[in-house]
């Protein structure tokens, strides 16, 4: 699964006109939900850029979508900044996409791939790494920040799974189609 091809194909998307194209589309549509969400604390909103991030790392794989990530956050931040630059963000924002990419790209994307995916991204990178940015940015310490996290993270997973499904299931069978994903049956 994690071979050297396996890592070269998902790089190489870089370089093709194609998946640039799909990238751009992806980075520009992410951007505009980002002004989309429902604020819960200084820090901590809710947001479903989480569903084509997914969705990239499926057609893109780790490596593109993780860079995908990173650009993402930059722009969303040059159009709409929220508070201070902080690089950490983005590599928060480039750890869910790698990770999605992990779980989906060419693979076939099950209920519980989903649901592992998700668990990792909402717990691993949300909760345990997020929190820590938010301990060294703002006033409150670590277990405040992660406290908060994961009742959000924990009370939005059964949601956001069902939705991910939902939505692989409604526009898997047209990346099939174009032969971005591999055969899902």
């Amino acid at each position: 699964m994690f071979t050297k091809e396996y890592w070269k194909s998902s790089a190489e998307k870089l370089r093709s006109t194609k998946y640039l194209a799909i990238m751009a589309a992806t980075i520009a549509m992410k951007t505009a939900l980002s002004f989309f969400y429902i604020p819960i604390s200084e820090n901590l909103h809710i947001s479903f850029g989480y569903l084509l991030t997914a969705i990239e790392g499926a057609v893109l794989g780790p490596v593109a979508a993780a860079v995908s990530g990173g650009v993402t956050d930059i722009v969303s931040f040059m159009i709409n900044p929220t508070g201070p630059f902080f690089f950490g963000y983005t590599l928060t924002a480039m750890m869910g996409p790698f990770i999605y990419g992990l779980f989906f790209y060419r693979q076939k994307i099950t209920l519980p791939r989903i649901i592992l995916a998700k668990a990792v991204v909402n717990y691993g990178v949300n909760v345990l790494i997020g929190s820590l940015w938010s301990a060294m940015l703002y006033s409150k310490g670590y277990i405040y920040y992660a406290g908060k996290s994961l009742i959000k993270n924990t009370s939005m997973l059964p949601i956001e799974i069902i939705l991910l499904y939902t939505i692989f299931r409604l526009v898997g069978p047209y990346l099939e189609r174009r032969k971005l994903i591999i055969k899902q049956n």
